[in-house]
């Protein structure tokens, strides 16, 4: 593989994230989709909760993007007796030298995954909580800023739910995209094992560098210009007050919900939108970008009533329901 980095002239910031996502396609096939919404986080500042059984290449996903992008990488299994200090680090008091220092924990990184963040308690979750929105975590009376850029990536196994804690709703509310990987089909799953073979008879690595900071800096830049005409924005603004049946009630929509979507919601899919927007190589958001992101933007940002549950209406259908009622103009 070409290290971009190497090139005698350096290529624009779309043509380095175009070859990112390739190199990532070509080594977890069958999730073209997860690579482009990671992607579209990464771009838009923003983390990514993936969901799925195990083995569907839900950590190789993560630790691919980490690689490739320059910044420090940390992984956190997440275990039910995990401890904030585990994550944020602690104070330890240094009795050679009269005196107290802060010892980072792994948050203070770059790239940070979480595995199974599911089979963390609520302690721990509060401490990642502050860390994703506010960019900072507090030990004792003091707060400690992280590093640009933090981008965090969690994962959950819907299927186990011994020594598990669902997710809060405030927690689920900082992740930019809830991405949901899925089997591969028959044909994708044999390109799997002759990727596999080939790898453990090459004895493969990691990807090299193809982002350096001032990349990822740039490209952020020039999502954050895309064009977001009024059209548009107005059309986010109804499907997300679509779900707290403003101005009227839409059917198989606000009945099923507990908890409609905030304005987080709304401002979340107009930034993923853009950078939908960047990595096609438009200088302007369409509403085909927004009906492409309704599904990962907002079904976790919804919840929905115990009648809901027991009557097996999820999340998607909802949405579903809401892309259908809800015109463009």
């Amino acid at each position: 593989m070409t290290v971009l980095q190497d090139a005698p002239q350096r290529a624009s910031a779309h043509e380095l994230f175009t070859a990112l996502t390739g190199e990532i396609r070509n080594r977890v096939v069958g999730q073209e989709e997860a690579v482009d919404l990671l992607a579209i986080a990464l771009l838009s500042n923003g983390h990514v909760l993936l969901e799925g059984a195990p083995g569907l290449a839900k950590t190789r996903l993560a630790r691919l993007f980490a690689a490739s992008v320059e910044g420090a990488f940390k992984r956190i299994q997440f275990t039910p007796d995990l401890l904030p200090s585990d994550l944020i680090g602690s104070t330890l008091y240094l009795a050679a030298e009269s005196r107290f220092e802060f010892q980072k924990g792994p948050i203070f990184s770059n790239f940070l995954l979480a595995d199974e963040i599911n089979r963390a308690p609520a302690k721990v979750q509060s401490a990642l909580l502050e860390a994703m929105e506010e960019r900072q975590v507090t030990s004792g009376d003091k707060s400690h800023g992280l590093n640009w850029p933090f981008f965090v990536v969690a994962t959950q196994n819907p299927v186990e739910h011994d020594g598990t804690w669902d997710l809060p709703q405030a927690q689920l509310d900082r992740f930019l995209l809830l991405v949901k990987i899925d089997y591969p089909s028959m044909d994708r799953e044999m390109d799997i094992l002759d990727l596999a073979m080939e790898e453990a008879a090459a004895d493969a690595q990691l990807p090299g560098l193809l982002l350096t900071a001032d990349d990822l800096m740039s490209a952020q830049t020039e999502v954050q210009n895309i064009y977001l005409s009024e059209a548009v924005r107005r059309y986010i603004v109804r499907l997300v007050a679509g779900t707290r049946n403003d101005p009227a009630p839409l059917p198989g929509v606000g009945e099923h919900l507990a908890c409609p979507a905030s304005p987080r919601g709304t401002i979340a899919l107009a930034h993923a939108a853009k950078a939908a927007a960047w990595l096609d190589g438009r200088d302007h958001v369409v509403p085909e970008d927004i009906k492409r992101l309704a599904q990962p933007v907002l079904g976790h940002r919804i919840m929905l009533t115990y009648r809901a549950d027991a009557d097996g209406v999820s999340p998607s259908s909802i949405v579903t329901a809401l892309l259908e009622q809800v015109d463009v103009v």
